[in-house]
């Protein structure tokens, strides 16, 4: 007789803010910057960039995640703004799994702070879904020094709600059984999937709450919000129909992130685009593979997501080449909505020794080739940071963004 799945999503509380804090706890600084005035992002003498994250004290002046750093001083003049770190996220995001693992093989991250566990079958290691939560909770703590939610349920769609619950440091389970008390009464903007669009939309229908969703007439719903309409009566049911994460196919290398605020400059969009680039052609060319075909998926601050993809004219791992082919699909397909992930996927791939040369671009790929290799090679020897794109000084974009191990950055 199959089990009943049992799945956690985990969610580190204010992630960057929370890292930062507890890092410059550990250096000596005497207040918790969670307890202050506080943010993270941009450059105030310069006054400019924008805001990554916010502390409780700083969202009660106002203070929003992707506003402009001069907006939010004007807001709260006294606001400590401190520099984003992505050396010391990328540490901790890579530390939180690394416990995750502890408790479950099948670990699945969603995004730098988030992740999802298959926690089936576990009861006689760790105890009740309850037990094991706490178990993860108090590890994360005591041996990280931050705290996150922990989400309880049979699905991933489930399971993010709950998590979503009360914060911070807490657990919330959110079974079949409890969807009509704990889930229906919410506001409709809190089931996951539902943008501003789509809000409007609905409350235009009468729809207010999760539960007026779920009671609704499918077809008419449908005739609204077209695919995405059914995908959130699913979840107002509690049906999760595969959202998350699509299966993983062969021969594919690719790379995504969650942007923590809304971006809505081309430039810094393609700034992203390029940190991608970079850790995807780094990690080709570290499994000798080139790739003839990419494509771009931009998810807009709607939770609408539009995919485009295209042939390369010849096999490539060099970064420039994928970088260019993925601003043109990027500008053919962005209507100027509001971007929240960014992601490059590259299929068709074959080993390092296979690429058709044309007549025009042997010397110069050559050049660009060996060029990506010194900088793999000076990466390898001195680390990461030993040398980086102009383009991605003086900016909150890291240069090399994605959830993939060091070693496949070599």
């Amino acid at each position: 007789m199959a089990q009943t799945p049992l799945i956690f999503h985990i969610d580190v509380n204010s992630a960057y803010l929370s890292w930062t804090a507890v890092n410059e706890l550990r250096k000596g600084r005497p207040e918790d910057l969670r307890l202050m005035a506080s943010a993270i992002g941009g450059n105030r003498e310069k006054r400019h960039g924008i805001i990554l994250a916010k502390s409780p004290k700083a969202k009660a002046y106002g203070i929003r995640t992707g506003e402009p750093v001069v907006s939010a001083l004007k807001k709260c003049p006294e606001l400590l703004l401190l520099p984003p770190d992505f050396e010391l996220y990328d540490k901790n995001s890579r530390a939180f799994i690394e416990i995750l693992n502890r408790y479950s093989p099948c670990v699945e991250q969603f995004s730098i702070d988030e992740a999802f566990m298959d926690m089936t079958g576990t009861e006689l290691l760790f105890g009740t879904p309850l037990e094991a939560a706490e178990s993860v909770r108090r590890t994360i703590y005591e041996e990280l020094g931050f705290t996150v939610n922990v989400g309880i349920s049979v699905n991933k769609f489930l399971a993010k709600m709950a998590s979503d619950f009360e914060k911070p440091n807490r657990i919330h389970t959110l079974f079949p059984h409890e969807i009509q008390e704990k889930m229906w009464p919410l506001d409709i903007r809190e089931l996951f999937m539902v943008g501003r669009s789509a809000e409007n939309t609905l409350r235009n229908l009468g729809i207010h709450t999760i539960g007026d969703l779920a009671k609704s007439n499918p077809g008419t719903i449908k005739a609204h919000l077209k695919k995405h309409g059914e995908t959130l009566l699913s979840f107002a049911s509690g049906i999760d129909n595969g959202q998350f994460f699509s299966s993983a196919k062969d021969k594919e290398v690719g790379n995504s992130t969650t942007i923590p605020y809304d971006v809505e400059s081309a430039d810094i969009a393609k700034n992203i685009l390029l940190s991608l680039c970079e850790t995807v052609c780094t990690r080709l060319r570290h499994e000798n593979l080139r790739t003839a075909c990419v494509s771009v998926r931009i998810t807009d601050c709607n939770f609408v997501s539009h995919t485009h993809q295209k042939v390369l004219p010849v096999l490539t791992n060099v970064t420039g080449e994928l970088f260019a082919a993925s601003t043109s699909l990027f500008d053919e397909m962005w209507d100027g909505t509001p971007i929240r992930l960014l992601g490059i996927q590259t299929s068709k791939l074959a080993g390092e020794a296979y690429r058709q040369y044309n007549l025009f671009d042997s010397e110069k790929f050559e050049k660009l080739e060996k060029l990506d290799s010194c900088v793999d090679e000076i990466r390898r020897k001195f680390g990461e940071d030993s040398i980086k794109r102009a383009s991605f000084l003086n900016n909150e974009t890291y240069r090399m963004i994605g959830g993939i191990s060091k070693d496949k950055r070599r």
